[in-house]
């Protein structure tokens, strides 16, 4: 892995013993801002499946065409990216600024090195803010301060939630869905969601998809839940899904003829975009 031979040390407020899943996904698209325990859980991973990266690389490449859609074929200028992850050659203000410079993006994480990163890149972009805040509690999140000056709720948003539910794990006290409702009750008509998640394809592949999961949630990091295309649909509370709906991210919209064939990792990640009325 990229950076592998010399860890800097960790800033006070980061702790280098704990993986982060911010840091676990850089670490997966080969990135430098990570740590030999962030290294270890892609190593575990990788041991189910050694494609496991491409976990991450088709999601990033979903977030891509699907936020070039928004930017391009509808009337969306406000994005809401929750759970932003560390920054890369391309994020989301990068995508949809190409298309209109004054489109605003905020991104909002709990993840210090995120954090810290994160501000110092955009200290210089007028129309992108960072906001620390719980991804996983939506009331407090959409009542903050920043959330709601930045944004206009009276026009429509784009809502993300690219790679994180499936690290959502208090299922026992409020689910995905009920997370998602609060979310999707929040945002104005002619909103749109865009979802990306680990997905297990009921086939062939569906072993190795469960052994993923399996080394997920039983390293240090301790989440990463591959859930079935039905369980998946629920988490678009009923909204109307953009053709060609929820399909595997690598599936949505490519840029070009597939040449070859799809492997393990590639078939067990799912996204969509739907629309609120």
């Amino acid at each position: 892995m990229s950076g592998a031979t010399s860890d800097k040390p960790a800033p006070a407020h980061i702790d280098p013993t704990k993986p982060s899943i911010a840091r676990v996904y850089d670490a997966f698209l080969n990135g430098k801002d990570n740590y030999e325990v962030d290294r270890e859980v892609v190593r575990g991973v990788q041991k189910a499946a050694p494609e496991a990266a491409d976990l991450a690389v088709e999601n990033r490449r979903f977030l891509i065409r699907a936020c070039r859609f928004l930017a391009q074929q509808t009337d969306v200028t406000q994005y809401l990216d929750c759970g932003s992850g560390l920054p890369t050659a391309e994020n989301v203000h990068h995508v949809v600024q190409r298309v209109n410079p004054q489109a605003r993006v905020v991104y909002v994480d709990n993840d210090p090195v995120v954090l810290a990163h994160g501000r110092t890149l955009l200290e210089e972009n007028e129309n992108t803010v960072l906001v620390a805040e719980d991804i996983f509690e939506p009331e407090k999140l959409l009542d903050n301060e920043v959330v709601r000056s930045e944004l206009d709720w009276n026009e429509p948003i784009a809502l993300l939630q690219l790679g994180t539910l499936h690290h959502y794990n208090r299922e026992d006290t409020r689910t995905r869905k009920d997370i998602m409702r609060a979310y999707i009750d929040a945002l104005p008509s002619g909103s749109y969601v865009v979802i990306s998640h680990f997905l297990n394809p009921e086939d062939e592949y569906s072993a190795t998809a469960r052994k993923m999961e399996d080394m997920f949630l039983h390293s240090m990091m301790g989440s990463g839940t591959f859930s079935t295309k039905a369980e998946l649909q629920e988490l678009f509370n009923g909204l109307e899904m953009i053709d060609p709906g929820l399909v595997r991210c690598a599936d949505w919209w490519p840029d070009g003829p597939r040449l070859k064939q799809l492997n393990a990792a590639q078939r067990s990640i799912a996204g969509g975009i739907a629309r609120k009325a």
